[in-house]
């Protein structure tokens, strides 16, 4: 029994993030100048990680993003993504970005050429553990009813 458990646990897939309809817009310009620069994401964990898959973003599987590399610009709140794990599909892409007062990481994922406000859906985390060299982006999930953690570790590289 505990088996058959584990095997239709393993077929289920979560997407991650929220979309922005309804986020607060005002700035924390401190914790975003705070984000200014290249980071790479050094891992990506979650309770049952070994059993669950989740997409992030709407683009890949949560593990290719462990590797990835981020720019992040505070004073025009843009800058660019790019998964470079080798075990997955490469993929990069332009973003705009900002943190608001309530703590929150609001993304928009671009194709090329493409403006922000053509944009609809974006994705909404929360800022943890933030210093100067690293932080965290904190997603919930709803995993079988409960409410769960994915959390992207981000480590600055200059």
């Amino acid at each position: 029994m505990k088996k058959l458990f584990l095997l239709a646990v393993l077929a289920i897939t979560f997407a991650s993030c929220k979309s922005t309809s309804a986020t607060n817009t005002k700035v924390d310009n401190k914790t975003e100048r705070l984000m200014k620069g290249n980071w790479v994401i050094s891992s990506v964990s979650y309770p049952g990680s070994e059993y669950i898959k989740v997409t992030s973003f709407q683009l890949a599987d949560s593990k290719c993003f462990v590797g990835s590399t981020w720019k992040f610009v505070s004073n025009n709140n843009k800058g660019d993504m790019a998964l470079t794990n080798a075990n997955c599909a490469g993929f990069s892409s332009p973003i705009t970005w900002f943190v608001n007062k309530e703590g929150q990481f609001v993304l928009k994922v671009l194709s090329a050429g493409e403006k922000a406000k053509k944009v609809r859906d974006g994705y909404v985390l929360n800022v943890a553990n933030q210093t100067e060299t690293s932080f965290q982006l904190v997603d919930k999930i709803d995993v079988g009813g409960k409410m769960t953690d994915v959390v992207y570790q981000f480590e600055k590289v200059n």
